[in-house]
């Protein structure tokens, strides 16, 4: 009521015109929801219409049992007009209802109907019913139709239009009796004087069911069924007069009352009327004869064993017998389900074979089982999807592990059972770290301590991938491999590991020594080159990198200097224009290489700490070492799902990782595949590696079948080499 309110102040116009809008959309919306065949069949005019609607709300209670609807009760006047009884338990409605009762009239109809309030009273004529409103109702057919004929509308056709369906009736029976004469004039036989019953059986058959319009019912005198059949074929019915005195009961209603087969007793001493919401009166009933009544028993007249048993309810219609002066309540046992019937300790047997009651508890036992059955199909649904949930959860931890170790579009051919095939990378940039007198710690500690201190150092390092987008290839005790380039080709390979480097120098600070508590220190090398780079292995399956390039890699990180970043002339020739500070180192004797030319990463002189590590940005760190263009380069947070699973023993919390952005150029391979993901395929060696082939890759000493002896000439050392800036892929089958 207090949106109707507002409506009519916004409007500026009365309530009762916004609840009678409001009562014609009612009524389209109930036909756009499926009612509207419902709602048709009803009845064939407006007075069996408003009778019938009680029963529609009946109907649709056993779907809805929260539903309150209003009641109906409608009285036919001697000129024409009927007078709407609406009964309700929410005031100030009753003003939908013209809407409604005249959209209905105008759509089913065709009559225009106006509606008047002649009386409104807070009277409770039915229990439980605040609200008692009385409208007069009036008719006027509405002629819309271009068939009907044009004077149709004009009042004389109203009154002539009765008495022309009268003659016509007449016309026609008096046409069926004359050939019923002429036949029987022909017959030269003694006339036999017909039966009311016959003549009026011959005139049907010869009208060919014209009479049907005009239909007016023949009684016999007398009745032909006695009180005994009339009792056993109708089990469940009750004769009562005005003083709801019984008078006769159903054989089958006085097995569950046995009180009604004393004659003369009370009908509301053992029934309460449960709909409608009336008084136990004949008064009462009489008014609402058009209803459908409801009655249940009531448990204290009950006998003892019926006492905790569920109390019957009884559904029929009340007819008034003038004659008697007495009501005819024909009714059935109000049952769904075959579970009720048990309740209640009945058989099927207790109701007449001719009452749909039975079908109805058989038809609702089998909607019930289906119900039952689709129920436990959404159960198993549900499961299903629930189990679906957990599979597709524990679908993306693999893939997460599994990406992990190895590529994504390595894993993603791997997992469709492909064949992934080795490629050669022309130029990327190699990292190899360890930990200085790692040998010396280990003896003097606990295994469970290593374990925890290169946890927790690794966890570091690996954030720092995120960061700067390189691949993390293996871990060897302490040795630590990374590269750059490999396995997605990207110009920028050297400034990514080199930023990389640097952040691991300062992670390490943050790992302490378990013997001296001090911060352990790290060597790390780093070499640029061209390498060879496959899956190894079918149980655990590595990608691998192969090459001369990761032998120097390898040989920077052992002759580097603790807490030192060491880099070969390839190495250099990549940073030394990108805003790094490089150290010269001089000339050094390589294992196995001979003499080499070799430099000192420094530091990086446009990134500061923060942003090398991937933390959030401080205002601090706005120096004058800082470039703007650089700043634009810093990207949104990217979060680690494989990481934050992997949580460090000490319960310390990873921060968020913010990436560095980096500008890639276009790379030889990315020009001339045009847009294509992979490199052509080439066979460069038939000799098949095993998986122990890479353990020498950290080893000092080369194996005669170390796949790098097998390229010495075609990859020559990298001091000899011009500088490579381009990356051409070839691929070859490794088992």
């Amino acid at each position: 009521m207090l949106l109707i309110d507002k409506a009519c102040k916004m409007l500026g116009v009365p309530s009762d015109m916004v609840l009678k809008q409001f009562g014609e959309y009612f009524f389209e919306f109930c036909k756009r929801s499926g009612y509207d065949h419902m709602l048709r069949t009803l009845g064939g005019n407006l007075y069996e219409f408003i009778e019938n609607l009680d029963s529609l709300h009946s109907y649709l209670s056993l779907s809805y049992q929260e539903m309150n609807a209003p009641s109906f009760r409608v009285e036919n006047n001697e000129d024409g007009s009927m007078h709407l009884h609406y009964y309700s338990d929410r005031r100030g409605l009753c003003h939908i209802v013209p809407g409604i009762i005249g959209a209905a009239a105008l759509d089913f109809f065709n009559t225009e109907i106006s509606m008047e309030i002649v009386n409104q009273t807070e009277e409770e004529e039915r229990t439980g019913k605040k609200e008692h409103t009385v409208f007069l109702v009036t008719q006027k057919p509405v002629f819309s139709y271009n068939k009907r004929d044009k004077f149709s509308s004009l009042p004389q056709y109203h009154a002539d239009s009765g008495r022309q369906s009268e003659k016509l009736l007449n016309k026609d029976l008096e046409k069926a009796v004359n050939k019923i004469r002429d036949r029987t004039s022909l017959v030269p036989v003694r006339p036999v004087k017909k039966s009311h019953w016959e003549t009026i059986r011959g005139i049907v058959t010869l009208g060919k069911g014209k009479l049907l319009r005009g239909f007016d019912p023949v009684y016999p005198k007398t009745l032909w069924i006695d009180t005994k059949t009339f009792c056993n074929g109708l089990p469940f019915h009750i004769v009562f007069d005005k003083e709801l005195r019984v008078k006769q009961a159903g054989v089958s209603i006085q097995k569950i009352v046995p009180g009604l087969q004393t004659m003369g007793i009370h009908l509301d001493h053992y029934f309460s009327i449960v709909h409608p919401e009336v008084t136990f009166t004949i008064s009462s009933v009489q008014k609402f004869i058009n209803s459908q009544f409801v009655f249940r028993t009531r448990r204290e007249m009950m006998p003892e064993s019926w006492k905790r048993r569920p109390m019957l309810e009884l559904r029929g219609q009340m007819i008034w017998m003038e004659s008697l002066q007495c009501m005819l309540y024909l009714c059935s046992p109000l049952l769904r389900t075959l579970h009720e019937l048990e309740e209640r300790q009945m058989h099927i047997a207790d109701i007449a074979p001719h009452d749909v009651t039975r079908d109805l508890i058989l038809l609702n036992q089998q909607r019930l089982a289906e119900m039952e059955l689709s129920n436990q199909l959404e159960r198993k649904k549900e499961e299903l999807r629930i189990l679906s949930k957990h599979l597709e959860e524990e679908k993306k931890k693999t893939e997460a592990l599994l990406y992990a170790m190895l590529p994504k579009h390595v894993a993603n051919q791997l997992k469709e059972g492909k064949r992934v095939e080795a490629g050669e990378f022309k130029e990327c940039t190699i990292l190899f770290s360890d930990v200085v007198t790692f040998t010396n710690i280990c003896a003097q500690c606990e295994p469970i301590q290593i374990v925890l201190m290169l946890n927790s150092m690794y966890l570091r390092f690996d954030r720092l991938t995120t960061v700067h987008d390189v691949y993390k290839v293996e871990t060897i005790g302490d040795a630590y491999m990374v590269v750059g380039g490999v396995p997605v080709p990207v110009s920028t390979h050297a400034e990514r590991v080199a930023n990389f480097s640097l952040g691991m120098i300062i992670a390490a600070k943050e790992v302490k020594n378990p013997v001296s508590g001090n911060p352990i220190q790290i060597r790390v090398g780093i070499h640029t080159g061209p390498v060879l780079a496959g899956v190894v292995g079918e149980k655990m399956p590595r990608y691998c990198l192969f090459g001369d390039t990761v032998n120097i890699a390898s040989r920077m990180e052992s002759h580097g200097v603790p807490s030192k970043i060491h880099l070969s002339t390839s190495a250099y020739r990549c940073l030394k224009d990108k805003n790094f500070e490089i150290m010269e180192r001089g000339e050094i004797e390589v294992k196995g290489k001979g003499k080499m030319h070799t430099y000192y990463l420094i530091k990086n002189r446009t990134a500061t700490e923060n942003e090398i590590l991937g933390r959030p940005i401080r205002d601090s760190d706005s120096g004058p070492e800082s470039i703007p263009s650089f700043q634009e380069s810093r990207t949104e947070v990217i979060e680690n799902a494989c990481q934050q699973a992997m949580q460090p023993n000490s319960g310390e919390d990873q921060p968020l990782a913010i990436a560095m952005k980096y500008v890639d150029g276009p790379t030889d391979v990315q020009g001339a595949c045009k847009g294509r993901n992979q490199a052509r395929i080439m066979d460069v060696t038939g000799k098949i590696y095993g998986s122990k082939s890479y353990r020498n890759l950290h080893g000092e000493q080369q194996s005669s079948d170390h796949p790098s002896l097998l390229n010495q000439e075609r990859f020559k050392p990298a001091i000899e080499e011009p500088e490579i800036r381009n990356v051409r892929s070839n691929f070859c089958n490794v088992l």
